[in-house]
């Protein structure tokens, strides 16, 4: 005999749905605004090729590499590890110095190289 009265089965689940949807929704939404420090971050070798061309050091130490870009405003230095999720290697780290080797900030650098 069906019980009428019981909760359905489908209301959990239906819930569970809508918070994952929202979840995504808003983590699509926090990438279109994130800070251009947060867009390298996580990047795959390739992907920064893409956004600042061919680097001027490639190095591989082990399963680490360190990628290097410069510009007449600064250099940029791009370290990948292999990522938790994939295995791939992933930018997990960015360095950004003056040429005279000051520090200056990731943002600054990031943005001046993509406008070169």
């Amino acid at each position: 005999m069906i019980d009428t009265n019981a909760p359905s089965r489908k209301a959990p689940r239906m819930i569970r749905f809508l918070i994952l949807l929202l979840i995504l929704s808003s983590a699509a939404t926090a990438q279109t605004r994130r800070a251009p420090r947060e867009q390298v971050i996580g990047s795959s070798a390739e992907a920064m090729i893409r956004q600042f061309g061919t680097p001027r050091l490639d190095i591989h130490d082990g399963d680490a590499r360190k990628l290097q870009w410069t510009g007449p405003d600064c250099v940029l230095d791009a370290y990948l590890y292999p990522g938790t999720v994939t295995g791939q290697p992933v930018v997990t780290y960015i360095e950004a110095r003056r040429g005279d080797g000051s520090a200056t900030e990731s943002s600054t650098c990031i943005a001046a190289l993509r406008r070169n």
